[in-house]
């Protein structure tokens, strides 16, 4: 399939102002880029922008628990881990992998319609997130979530690799132990060879509360970069370090040069009360960061929009510095920068054969007048919302157009889903 977008106005993090043009988006990627109105050949499809649609790379949720939309509102207002032992983990150890299956679909109706089309995932039953991903045309970096020493889970991962890394383009696959107060160092020395064996990636929560640094020193009487390196986490092909909060900044130098992302769960964090991740001083590094929102029970949106108006406002107020997160650098971590952390090299910006993942955004509308190409992104950040996602593509493909599900049944989603969630409650009363 051919689509033309015709003179619209192309954005991504990379670039100081938006560049009115045609985009040709041909066999999954994007063809050509031309002055706007100079295209002149054949397409199976024209849209019309006339300068009032946006064309941005596809937002990429870098960190979430997709399942966990059957979950949104339970154990609400609570710390960390009251609300993980309390109201999370035993509801958790109810899930099937048909619950599993339409938590994950649910999740994705609401991400394609704000024009995410990429997640980084960590839960279990990662076949049946990987099967709703696949039919929905949602490209996803899947793990299965690792706690304790069971081996046997280890090798439940492995061979998700082996049987889902790279299919149809859409999937990859990491390794996911949890956290270190549910991993022992040797388990982890144990996972990332393994990574290292079969060219995976690690993806693991890291400092997200305030106590987990003390707990690394009592423990295993290391700092967390002594822990990183010694559990040979640091060395994996690369790695995700999810939340970041309570790291020390005079330990994140190594990671400059290192394939390491830290991701940025913003809204999460604060709703937990975990605190705010440095993100200025990690950008300056030059480290990859992306955003991400956790899992819907603990934001409870999956928004990555939100999460860049979020971050962009909170690291300037609590140092008080309107120059620190600007609207680029923040459009580039909900893009490029998730996109990358996840293993998918040509996605996220828009530039002539790379992937089109692309979201459309809707410009004629009373908050975006004023808008040009000088401060769209701007415009984007602080003005727009998800609500003005016209159209979500990836790989060349609606995922999700005009309001409607290209490649889902919404109703019948949402009818699964209600049952889903109602089991669940029952059975945890």
């Amino acid at each position: 399939m051919s689509v033309l977008f015709k003179d619209v106005l192309a954005l991504d993090g990379f670039m100081n102002s938006a560049r009115p043009c045609d985009i040709l988006v041909s066999d999954g990627k994007i063809e050509q880029i031309c002055e706007p109105g100079t295209f002149s050949g054949l397409t199976d499809e024209t849209l019309e922008g006339r300068g009032r649609l946006a064309v941005l790379p596809g937002f990429v949720n870098g960190h979430t628990h997709a399942a966990m939309s059957l979950l949104r509102g339970l154990g609400e207002e609570k710390p960390l881990m009251e609300w993980l032992r309390e109201q999370i983990w035993p509801v958790e150890a109810k899930l099937t992998p048909e619950h599993i299956y339409w938590g994950t679909r649910l999740a994705l109706l609401e991400m394609a319609s704000k024009g995410v089309t990429c997640f980084g995932d960590m839960y279990f039953e990662m076949d049946q997130v990987a099967r709703a991903a696949t039919e929905m045309g949602m490209r996803a970096g899947l793990c299965r979530g690792l706690i304790g020493d069971d081996r046997s889970k280890l090798e439940e991962n492995a061979a998700l690799f082996s049987e889902w890394n790279g299919r149809d383009g859409l999937i990859s696959i990491q390794l996911g132990p949890h956290a270190p107060y549910t991993v022992s160092p040797d388990m982890l020395k144990a996972i990332t060879a393994m990574a290292k064996e079969i060219g995976a990636g690690v993806h693991f929560h890291f400092l997200e509360a305030e106590w987990e640094k003390q707990y690394l020193s009592d423990e295993f009487g290391m700092s967390p970069y002594e822990y990183l390196e010694e559990t040979g986490l640091a060395s994996a092909p690369f790695l995700i370090l999810a939340h970041c909060v309570w790291f020390p900044l005079s330990e994140m130098t190594p990671f400059k040069d290192r394939n390491i992302t830290l991701c940025h769960n913003v809204k999460s964090n604060l709703k937990l009360g975990s605190g705010i991740f440095p993100l200025d001083e990690a950008y300056r590094l030059g480290i990859n960061i992306s955003l991400g929102s956790d899992g819907a029970a603990s934001n409870n949106q999956l928004d990555i929009w939100d999460e860049m108006k979020t971050a962009a406002l909170l690291h300037k107020g609590v140092n008080k510095d309107p120059t620190l997160a600007r609207a680029s650098d923040i459009l580039r971590m909900a893009t490029y920068g998730g996109a990358n952390s996840l293993g998918f090299h040509q996605t996220g910006r828009i530039l002539e054969q790379w992937e089109a993942d692309l979201a459309i955004v809707d410009l004629d509308q009373p908050h975006y007048v004023g808008v040009d190409p000088d401060n769209l992104c701007c415009f984007i950040v602080y003005a727009g919302s998800s609500a003005d996602v016209k159209s979500t593509m990836v790989k060349g493909k609606w995922i999700y157009r005009d309001n409607r599900f290209c490649l889902a049944d919404r109703d019948e989603i949402i009818r699964q889903s209600l049952r889903c969630r109602k089991e669940l409650v029952d059975q945890s009363l």
